[in-house]
């Protein structure tokens, strides 16, 4: 690691290299640094190959994040009214492929799957703001077989989004965590 000078038009900036414990501190620094370890992980993904599932008509969704996992979801030709089923196929963050049968009644929000919530948002017709999805941030990060309390998430977005003056935002990540909430409550 080094420090350049700032440069004038037509000089050119000199470089300092840093070395010892001076070093050390900025490199620990710098791999503490949230932003720093973004870009590693980014860098240690970019060799990786990533399919792409484009959607027909009778696709309910179609995507991925960025772990790898790419998938598609359709309804189920056993599906009824009664017992909403789809199908979701795909690959995982691996580079595997999958197909999974998913009764949506079955859902509960509080403990799934992003590709369980991405179906339920699809059926629901979840409006995603112009958007690839009404779900959390976060959810970029999950695999396949990862949960996450998807009410939680959201909370905590509508918080950050409160914290950093986004009342648009917060609005948004509200109304969606109310479709899940509705869903939730249909039986009681």
């Amino acid at each position: 690691m080094g420090i350049n000078g700032v440069g004038m038009n037509g000089i050119r900036p000199a470089g300092y290299p840093m070395t010892g414990a001076a070093a050390a501190n900025a490199q620990k620094k710098t791999e503490e640094n949230g932003f720093a370890k973004a870009l590693n992980n980014a860098a240690a993904v970019s060799g990786k190959e990533y399919i792409v599932y484009m959607p027909t008509e009778d696709t309910l969704y179609s995507g991925g994040n960025g772990t790898g996992l790419s998938y598609y979801i359709q309804y189920a030709q056993n599906s009824t009214e009664e017992d909403p089923t789809v199908i979701a196929k795909g690959v995982d963050e691996n580079g595997e492929e999958f197909e999974q049968t998913i009764h949506l009644n079955k859902i509960n929000p509080r403990c799934a799957t992003v590709v369980e919530m991405h179906a339920l948002e699809a059926h629901l017709g979840v409006d995603k703001n112009g958007g690839l999805t009404s779900l959390p941030p976060e959810t970029g990060r999950m695999g396949l077989h990862d949960t996450a309390d998807f009410m939680e998430l959201f909370q905590k977005q509508i918080n950050d989004m409160k914290l950093l003056k986004q009342s648009g935002l917060a609005a948004y990540y509200q109304y969606s965590m109310r479709m899940f909430e509705a869903f939730m409550d249909r039986e009681k």
